[in-house]
């Protein structure tokens, strides 16, 4: 399966333009953290952080996410389905099953936990663009980012325990995380109209 194969079938199976952009900007930020964490871990398998790979975990993530509505006993599984039959592997299925606890609560390697982490982190960085005069990720920094990381009621749904995960999981100081996932974001804001 090539990233590709796997846009065209993010945007087949969602419609909401939205979520692909969720898609698209978890996809970025995962291709950094490969980049990364493959500089942090020199002694680790180049395979271990495929950036393609990791893209297209990121790219499909919550690619059922409309097929199976609330039901977070099914979400990833439609998914797992059809890329089955695009010879996606097994590192790729369980990649995107990761970040979805009801599912696999158990992250087993640096793309399970790295998928896990990053989600909830771009709905923060989206929502913190989205509150400025502009709107744009441009001119957002990693301090205005951790700022509002701190106020519970901005973005709540942001689950934020599930971001810090990155120091422990990851071993990414969390304002490191923010950059990397920022930066990331901005390289393509304009396919995420931001």
């Amino acid at each position: 399966m090539n990233r590709d194969q796997a846009y065209t079938l993010m945007t087949q199976m969602l419609q909401n333009k939205n979520l692909q952009k969720h898609n698209l900007a978890v996809e970025a930020i995962m291709r950094a953290l490969a980049k990364e964490l493959k500089k942090k871990h020199p002694e680790l398998s180049g395979e271990e952080f495929n950036e393609e790979e990791w893209g297209i975990v990121g790219l499909l993530h919550d690619a059922d996410y409309e097929i199976t509505g609330k039901d977070l006993t099914k979400h990833t599984l439609v998914t797992e389905e059809r890329i089955k039959s695009l010879g996606a592997s097994e590192k790729v299925i369980n990649g995107i099953k990761a970040h979805s606890d009801t599912i696999k609560s158990k992250r087993e390697n640096y793309l399970e936990k790295a998928v896990f982490a990053c989600d909830e982190l771009s709905g923060l960085i989206t929502a913190a663009a989205l509150v400025r005069p502009d709107k744009k990720l441009a001119g957002l920094t990693t301090d205005s980012v951790l700022k509002r990381f701190k106020e519970k009621a901005f973005a709540a749904g942001a689950k934020r325990e599930q971001i810090l995960l990155c120091e422990t999981e990851l071993e990414i100081p969390f304002p490191e995380f923010v950059k990397i996932s920022l930066e990331a974001m901005q390289g393509i804001a304009p396919k995420l109209g931001l």
